[in-house]
């Protein structure tokens, strides 16, 4: 059987040629590791064909976007969120999000993409966190009930938007941690924090994408935890 990180590191070369895999310790989060972008990957400029193949594969999962870090913070600072439960991560990316549950206590966590590479490098960085995940291609399949869902950076493209009441739907809670959307008004979600932070490797990106807000829907009445923003 191949190496995980050799067919990852096979697969963004494919993509980005000269880009390398690094195991990275998180600014804002740093009792997590993950495997990202080295900062140091190739920043010239690129054919048309090479700009044609990253837009036809998007690799999220090799970044830790700053909703991510912001979302994981959040849970290790107040591990009652999850402790005990059973958590889904939707678009889970690298990871980052359902490792920071499971290390927080959760008593199972469902990393969830549509990217098979980004299951894959979830796979890899939990075992480098050292906490098994339960891995799912297709939200739809997951069964039986969810204590909570956690979900961040997925409203950069806002045909996501539904999914806000789809997930309010399904569990009793939900956590969302985006810095895309600034005019967030979508009922039963409230503002709960703010954090400002920063993609890993830094993608110098504008100051109000560093501006990470997460937002609660709480059919508990457990809203008081953690605090308000």
């Amino acid at each position: 059987m191949s190496d995980p990180r050799e067919a990852l590191q096979s697969a963004l070369a494919a993509i980005i040629p000269g880009g390398e895999l690094a195991t990275m310790t998180l600014p804002d989060v740093p009792e997590m590791q993950l495997l990202l972008l080295s900062p140091d990957y190739p920043r010239g400029n690129l054919s048309a064909a090479e700009m044609q193949r990253i837009m036809d594969n998007p690799l999220y999962w090799v970044f830790c976007w700053a909703s991510g870090q912001v979302l994981a913070r959040y849970l290790l600072d107040n591990p009652a969120r999850v402790r005990g439960r059973r958590v889904l991560d939707f678009g889970c990316g690298s990871g980052v999000v359902a490792i920071a549950a499971a290390l927080a206590g959760a008593r199972e966590v469902i990393a969830c993409d549509i990217d098979p590479l980004a299951l894959a490098a979830t796979g890899v960085n939990a075992r480098l966190n050292g906490v098994e995940l339960s891995l799912s291609d297709d939200y739809f399949a997951v069964s039986g009930e969810l204590d909570i869902i956690i979900v961040a950076d997925v409203l950069y493209d806002r045909e996501n938007l539904p999914w806000l009441q789809r997930f309010a739907a399904r569990a009793p809670q939900v956590l969302v941690a985006d810095s895309r959307v600034k005019d967030f008004d979508y009922p039963p979600y409230r503002a709960l924090s703010r954090r400002d932070s920063c993609t890993l490797p830094d993608l110098d990106e504008s100051v109000e994408f560093r501006d990470v807000r997460i937002y609660l829907a709480d059919s508990l009445g457990h809203s008081a935890i953690g605090g308000a923003p």
